[in-house]
């Protein structure tokens, strides 16, 4: 049978993993798609680069130009693995007008542009794949769209980005400060030079904002991802964490919960953020670079998908599962192909996005507070009042020689709007010395 042909734009880490894993696995990949899977084209700015991988392939061709891909006739899948925003969008939605079928790893272009792009797809009978966009190699996108389809999700919460859980499991088992261990997680090549997105969690919001669209069937929408990295996060509460027996992870988590005050009404949590997870938890103890993602079903109960969310081969094996997938559904009728988003494009859902105040959850809070007698009761007050009760507690004793001391309280589930107006409070006593550290926490029981 006629190989399918690929376009591939991007020859960069991902880009020549996924070429040495097709060659590599050609017969078996093969097999299973029905037909060849040959990539014809590579767009590339490091021509050095492309023409080393491939060497002595044959029916190959290279190019700076990836509009030159895009208008080839005889493409019939582009692959864009170029990353970012533009030319990214621009180079996926002409493909798609011109009848190609996309695969991407892209996760900020989706998170930001998947609607459009998917409406364009939909509108021409086109397919966009994007397994890879999410947790590198492990199929969760598969999982959500397909594996759990019975399923109506309650939840899910994931370790969805491997810079930040390395420098955090650094952290707690060599007690080095943050700036220590981002520096050896850049000499490592975990971390850009510029961490920002890892480390304030943009790209696990990108990452959610995806998962979330799929798992409950409403469009991408970015902008209601709150999002909080893990820069403050310090030794001391990494360690007071494990005292008490939890684990901080920086988690993405999007639910579905009732709206506060409202006995009919639903919304959904989409929230990334540093959280307190117990230890005994399989999700809190995953280390190093790796990602784990939990998904909560009805039918099924809780689970886990493991495994690394980056790496050349990782990476490939997603997009090179994308790519058997199009080429079995290549001449499908397009009302016969899983949806992308798994819903019915007809059918998404307008269901709202609860403001971060109206969350519900537990949280860990640690103040530091002068040693002397009714302090704590002056504290436990002011939470009483706004109904929040109190799971555990530690008093630390004060070093010799000082009158200040740490407490640490957990609490038991409290709105988030009234756990920031204790912390006011709080924080306004004339006991109380600096800021109140406030971390989430989450069962996933």
């Amino acid at each position: 049978m006629k190989p399918l042909q690929v376009g591939l734009l991007g020859m960069g880490t991902v880009g020549c993993g996924t070429w040495t894993v097709l060659k590599r696995n050609e017969e078996e990949i093969t097999r299973r798609a029905g037909r060849p899977i040959r990539i014809t084209w590579i767009a590339t700015r490091t021509l050095e680069r492309a023409h080393q991988a491939t060497r002595g392939a044959k029916g190959i061709h290279l190019t700076t130009d990836p509009e030159e891909v895009i208008g080839r006739p005889d493409v019939d899948i582009v692959v864009e693995l170029i990353g970012g925003i533009e030319p990214a969008k621009s180079y996926v939605l002409r493909a798609i007008a011109n009848g190609k079928h996309v695969v991407t790893a892209n996760k900020a272009l989706l998170a930001r542009h998947g609607n459009e792009i998917f409406a364009a797809a939909q509108k021409t009978g086109v397919m966009v794949a994007f397994e890879a966009a999410v947790a590198g190699g492990i199929p969760i996108i598969k999982a959500l769209r397909e594996g759990l389809t019975a399923n109506r999700i309650e939840w899910i919460a994931g370790i969805i980005n491997g810079t930040s859980n390395f420098i955090l499991s650094e952290m707690r088992a060599t007690g080095a400060p943050f700036a220590t261990v981002l520096a050896e997680a850049q000499a490592r090549g975990y971390a850009e030079a510029d961490p920002t997105f890892d480390v304030e969690g943009i790209d696990a919001a990108h990452k959610l904002t995806i998962m979330s669209a799929i798992a409950f069937g409403v469009p991408m929408q970015l902008d209601k991802v709150y999002t909080e990295g893990i820069t403050r996060l310090t030794r001391e509460d990494l360690r007071y964490a494990e005292e008490l027996g939890y684990r901080i992870k920086l988690l993405g988590i999007t639910r579905r919960a009732s709206v506060a005050g409202s006995a009919n009404s639903e919304g959904i949590e989409l929230r990334v953020h540093p959280t307190l997870v117990p230890a005994k938890r399989l999700i809190a103890n995953v280390e190093g670079a790796m990602n784990a993602v939990l998904v909560k079903g009805d039918a099924v109960g809780a689970t886990l998908y493991y495994g690394p969310g980056a790496g050349a081969e990782p990476t490939a094996s997603a997009v090179i599962a994308d790519l058997v997938d199009v080429t079995r559904m290549h001449t499908a009728d397009p009302e016969h192909r899983v949806p992308h988003l798994a819903f019915q494009p007809d059918q998404l859902s307008n269901i709202p996005f609860l403001p971060m105040g109206e969350v519900r959850t537990s949280y860990y809070l640690r103040m530091r507070v002068l040693d002397r007698p009714g302090v704590l009761a002056d504290i436990t007050r002011i939470l009483a009042d706004r109904e929040i009760s109190i799971d555990a507690m530690i008093q630390k004793e004060p070093p010799e020689g000082e009158d200040r001391t740490d407490i640490i309280l957990l609490t038991h589930q409290s709105i988030e709007r009234q756990i920031v107006d204790a912390i006011a409070k709080i924080e306004s006593l004339p006991t109380v010395n600096g800021k109140v550290v406030r971390i989430r926490m989450e069962e996933l029981n």
